[in-house]
């Protein structure tokens, strides 16, 4: 590895502790709804690394636990975790036009709520290195709460399990505020964002929507309004 993208590697895996304290904290509840679903501590581990995306694996152990086919639970992980396209193709226009394909592919096995947030809130182009460096922290936390969850979650109080779960939404906010405090157009996009979010959960009359597609409707939404409001003007050559 070059030593820039060895500093860039280091860097990521610097940036991407809180969020593996997040995800040990929050998939301990994980591993009980694998446990739930008859899944052994090694295989709920195995299963969250291998898909690191919470409502994903939720919606799988779900299906496993009401003894639903492959297929329906194929389906139910594509639909839970839908959102990550749009991530993805947000991201892709973060990495360099020359990043081989390779790395491409490699970023996007673990494009997560948090680890998107903490790439796209980097200055200019971000080195694949860097996101790999957080993945290397993110993904063995993911997997060792999950695996701990199994074994010794039953042993957690329901309001421990709760508090532990509350710790990835101010680790999220923690991701966010710093470059919103910095740029008021983005502060008042997330304002906007929280406001509609609630709008859109409370609201009878959009109940017959899945939280995931609540969340894609948001994003495009969102987003399309941004674009139009506060381009991003490119750099002359």
């Amino acid at each position: 590895m070059e030593t820039s993208a060895r500093a860039e590697f280091s860097r990521g895996a610097r940036d991407g502790l809180p969020i593996m304290l997040g995800y040990f904290a929050v998939s301990f509840t994980l591993g009980i709804a694998a446990r739930n679903a008859g899944l052994s501590a090694f295989q709920a581990g195995l299963a969250s690394f291998l898909l690191n995306a919470s409502a994903g694996e939720y919606a799988a152990f779900s299906a496993m636990a009401a003894g639903a086919g492959y297929l329906d639970a194929a389906f139910m992980v594509l639909v839970a975790n839908a959102r990550y396209l749009l991530m993805s193709f947000a991201l892709s226009q973060k990495l360099a036009p020359t990043t081989p394909v390779w790395k491409r592919l490699l970023v996007g096995y673990d494009v997560t709520d948090e680890i998107f947030a903490l790439a796209i809130s980097q200055s200019g182009f971000v080195a694949p290195a860097y996101i790999f460096g957080a993945m290397s922290v993110a993904i063995p936390g993911w997997a060792v709460g999950t695996y701990l969850g199994v074994a010794v979650g039953n042993l957690l109080t329901p309001g421990l399990l709760s508090a532990l779960s509350v710790g990835l939404y101010g680790m999220f906010l923690a991701v966010i505020l710093p470059p919103a405090r910095k740029d008021k157009k983005l502060l008042a996009l997330i304002l906007v964002s929280m406001a509609l979010s609630y709008a859109v959960r409370a609201l009878p009359g959009l109940s017959f929507l899945s939280d995931n597609m609540k969340t894609i409707v948001l994003t495009v939404g969102i987003s399309l309004l941004a674009a139009v409001f506060f381009p991003i003007r490119e750099a002359k050559a």
